[in-house]
């Protein structure tokens, strides 16, 4: 089996305010996110289809039909348009990420040229996008974080000698610094009436407390106690992160990605 990935993008505004709902209710359900009136993102979504590679052309399908198919399910229905106002299935039901990615995947559930939808990611903005994957039927949100910090690679037992050819210019003495990207990865169930399955606002709020705020702008090999003894690579680093994260998050935490830089990316899985 091959996966070919197609990416498409498409600008829409929506509003997170049920009609059918009074204004108290809405600012229940939706808290801080809760408006009348539109604001809208340029999406980007990821679909993602596999099969079996045709012997006589070398495809496992032609782009040119799963673009066709974009273009009819997706991009005719959401570009430049007013989801709540003006797609029948979001007239009294919320926007959000989640519920996007499930229409999208029942839209796309058949398509052409024999290949099987297994795969959806979508960018609402670049700090947070939602995923789908068929192999366990499983969608997830993830929310995109930045820190600050510098640190020193070394261990003291392994002599100086043994430490700069191992981590070279990453034991200078005075240590270095990296912008920290790190993405936080959730699931749970989806609420019939939000929409959502987490609550945004909290999520933000233990990321921040628990990392974000605590790591930014510091030395970690100095600041930090739960590094005190340790050596701050980015296993290390990735692997505190979501023992701190893990069972304070609202949902489940399924993973998080640190990106050291952009060439370097470390992830934790449960």
């Amino acid at each position: 089996m091959v996966t070919l990935t197609r990416k498409i993008s498409f600008s829409s505004g929506h509003r997170y305010w049920l009609a059918s709902k009074s204004e108290a209710e809405n600012r229940a359900i939706f808290g801080d996110w809760a408006s009348p009136f539109n604001h809208g993102h340029n999406y980007v979504l990821w679909v993602s289809c596999a099969g079996e590679v045709d012997g006589s052309n070398g495809m496992v399908v032609n782009i040119k039909w799963i673009d066709d198919a974009l273009k009819l399910l997706v991009l005719s229905k959401f570009d430049q348009k007013s989801i709540n106002d003006e797609v029948d299935a979001f007239a009294d039901r919320s926007p959000s990420v989640e519920n996007l990615l499930g229409f999208f995947r029942e839209q796309l559930s058949d398509l052409p040229g024999g290949v099987e939808l297994v795969g959806l990611k979508l960018e609402e903005t670049p700090l947070l996008y939602g995923e789908w994957e068929k192999e366990n039927n499983m969608m997830t949100l993830t929310r995109v974080y930045e820190f600050a910090a510098s640190h020193r690679l070394d261990v003291p037992d392994l002599g100086e000698a043994e430490n700069l050819r191992l981590f070279g210019k990453c034991n200078n003495p005075n240590g270095h610094g990296h912008n920290y990207v790190l993405e936080v990865t959730v699931s749970g169930d989806v609420d019939p009436v939000s929409g959502m399955m987490v609550d945004l606002g909290e999520l933000d709020l233990v990321c921040e407390r628990e990392v974000v705020d605590r790591y930014d702008h510091k030395n970690l090999d100095l600041d930090i106690p739960e590094f005190a003894g340790k050596n701050t690579t980015s296993e290390v680093v990735g692997q505190m992160i979501f023992d701190r994260l893990d069972g304070k998050v609202p949902g489940r935490l399924e993973r998080i990605r640190l990106l050291e830089t952009a060439r370097n990316v470390f992830e934790v899985r449960r």
